[in-house]
């Protein structure tokens, strides 16, 4: 893929992640939605950024903040949409709901409500792949409160004995709930714990979408070639609160305000606006583009039947 390409399809992602999460909040407010919602907006070029530097092959493993992660990874939002409305025909036949859909077929583990859940199966995905000597690598998307659960610690250990190709990507977003980092760890980069594992830790601008491909491309071509697993922090922030309803007395307005201006997707399009690879035209066509897919992604799933009440014994394997 040219670079122009590339970067147009990043810019194309970051935006569509953007308008499908502000949809989202909208329908959450009006209570079509059920459950819990905890968007994404903010963060798109972390999930860009990582996922730009896979193949399709590749594996993913997500967390209760998601959408974004399916969405740069391939995910339909017809099937995504649907799948949080509680619909048939969601990616989960509308069990899963906002945070456990998943989609094997394009290397999405699934998103988990578990605080740190993703880390232990990222790794025995990448252990899979070491055994199999396929080539596929594991990126695993977490936070920075997962950063201080166990499974994290035993994750980085496994991973780093037998040099597993994994990539352990934090979305430092600052805050776990309310916690904010300052106060939940002694320390101010996540990626300084990777020296306890004897693995690369490197921390990058969450919000430059560039940095990200180059540091997880980095990652991945070390993994892929037996070098073992590299602790990644990209450092950014969400811009509402923990979920949908979270009226974040924990930060203040300021706060949101100085993250809002380094918007990840205003940023890039600046830059490539610049760069002569976007105008206004083209900006248009991608935006009226991505309207027709969130449209459509909302009318599908509005008209999809809901499950029938035996069908919740299908599919249960535990």
């Amino acid at each position: 893929m040219g670079e122009e390409k590339l970067w147009i399809n990043m810019y194309t992602s970051m935006l569509r992640i953007r308008r499908f999460e502000e949809k989202v909040v909208e329908l959450f407010a009006q209570g079509k939605i059920p459950g819990f919602v905890h968007s994404y907006i903010g963060e798109e070029a972390v999930a860009v950024g990582a996922c730009s530097a896979l193949e399709p092959t590749d594996y993913i493993t997500s967390t209760h903040r998601g959408h974004g992660h399916l969405i740069a990874k391939g995910g339909d939002l017809k099937y995504m949409m649907a799948e949080l409305y509680g619909k048939k025909t969601g990616y989960c036949k509308g069990k899963g709901g906002s945070m456990h859909i998943a989609d094997v077929d394009l290397g999405i583990l699934g998103a988990n409500g578990i605080v740190g859940a993703g880390l232990p199966i990222a790794t025995g995905a990448a252990l899979s792949s070491h055994l199999q000597k396929n080539g596929r690598v594991a990126l695993c998307f977490f936070s920075d409160g997962a950063s201080n659960r166990g499974t994290f610690h035993e994750s980085l250990n496994m991973a780093s004995i037998w040099k597993l190709p994994v990539i352990f990507l934090c979305e430092n977003n600052m805050y776990g709930i309310s916690m904010p980092q300052r106060k939940g760890m002694a320390i101010d980069d996540i990626a300084d714990r990777a020296s306890a594992y004897g693995i690369p830790g490197v921390v990058v601008d969450g919000n430059d979408v560039i940095a990200v491909y180059e540091a997880v491309k980095e990652a991945v071509s070390r993994a892929r070639a037996g070098g073992g697993p590299t602790l990644i922090e990209a450092k950014t922030a969400r811009w509402r609160g923990h979920f949908e309803g979270d009226p974040q007395i924990y930060r203040t307005q300021e706060e949101i305000e100085e993250w809002r201006k380094k918007c990840p997707i205003k940023r890039f399009e600046e830059k490539l606006l610049k760069m002569g690879v976007l105008d206004e035209a083209k900006i248009r066509e991608i935006e009226e583009m991505i309207a027709k897919e969130v449209e459509e992604a909302v009318r599908f799933a509005e008209e999809s039947p809901y499950p029938e009440p035996e069908e919740a014994l299908e599919d249960v394997y535990a």
